[in-house]
């Protein structure tokens, strides 16, 4: 699988502005195709990842994604656009009709029955007692193995995208690839499960690739010591073989959660 970014030529138009986003984000024309549009301009400082960094890591964690051969990260890549430059990813249409992270009464996700592994309980405006909940597939476990290793800050119920063919995307990765420990998911419903096969060969097809092409393109986005403990992480989850706990300090789910 080929770690390049794509590249499209052609003028960026802006179509509408995606105000749900804490930073500025654009759906545009590129090309002929719908595209979400964040320039660096628009990035909203904080206080621990370096400033106008986050549109790389974005590009990064499609990099990271390609190496998997899971497809998890829509193509992504860096353009330039009316606010200047930023990160370009190609639009994807959801299924409406599906939730593949979901609040649910807790007695809906107690059933015998539910298709659904619960991930904390809580309640609701109305003194309810619900249950954030996610499918229990194989993409979303993917999706999973992919968050350990890009140390995803920001895994909310929104980024992912449930596609009508069953098939999950991630979006939002602008949080990701920090050297210290900063896993922030609601896909915490696997904890202790063994890796499957697949899982294991996704994580050496990346840790073989970071010695190649991937550790090249990822060098233009992040720090050395980025790449160093990504290729940490991944050996670490590699030799391990399950899916881990929250270490128990920090949280351990973003907020919001949606």
């Amino acid at each position: 699988m080929s770690s390049a970014a794509p590249r499209y030529d052609g003028p960026l138009t802006i179509r509408a502005r995606i105000r749900e986003a804490s930073n500025a984000t654009f759906l545009a024309d590129l090309d002929g195709e719908s595209v979400v549009y964040k320039p660096v301009e628009g990035e909203r400082p904080l206080w621990d990842f370096p400033d106008g960094t986050l549109a790389g890591r974005e590009v990064a964690a499609h990099l990271v994604s390609e190496a998997f051969g899971w497809s998890i990260v829509p193509p992504t890549w860096l353009g330039d656009g009316p606010f200047g430059p930023g990160m370009v990813q190609r639009w994807q249409d959801v299924d409406p009709e599906q939730d593949a992270v979901d609040l649910v009464p807790t007695d809906e996700a107690d059933a015998e029955d539910a298709p659904w592994l619960p991930v904390l309980e809580a309640i609701d405006e109305h003194d309810r007692p619900v249950t954030l909940v996610h499918e229990d597939t194989a993409a979303l476990r993917r999706m999973a193995v992919f968050d350990v290793v890009v140390n995803n800050a920001d895994r909310k119920g929104g980024h992912v995208l449930a596609m009508p063919d069953g098939h999950r995307y991630g979006v939002d990765h602008g949080l990701t690839f920090h050297v210290d420990h900063k896993l922030r998911t609601v896909l915490w419903g696997w904890i202790g499960e063994p890796l499957d096969p697949d899982e294991l060969e996704g994580l050496d097809r990346v840790s073989e690739a970071l010695r190649g092409d991937l550790g090249v393109a990822l060098a233009e986005h992040l720090t050395r010591n980025e790449v160093d403990n990504l290729r940490a992480r991944c050996a670490a989850l590699r030799a391990v073989g399950v899916f881990p706990p929250p270490p128990g300090h920090g949280p351990a789910v973003p907020w919001p959660l949606f």
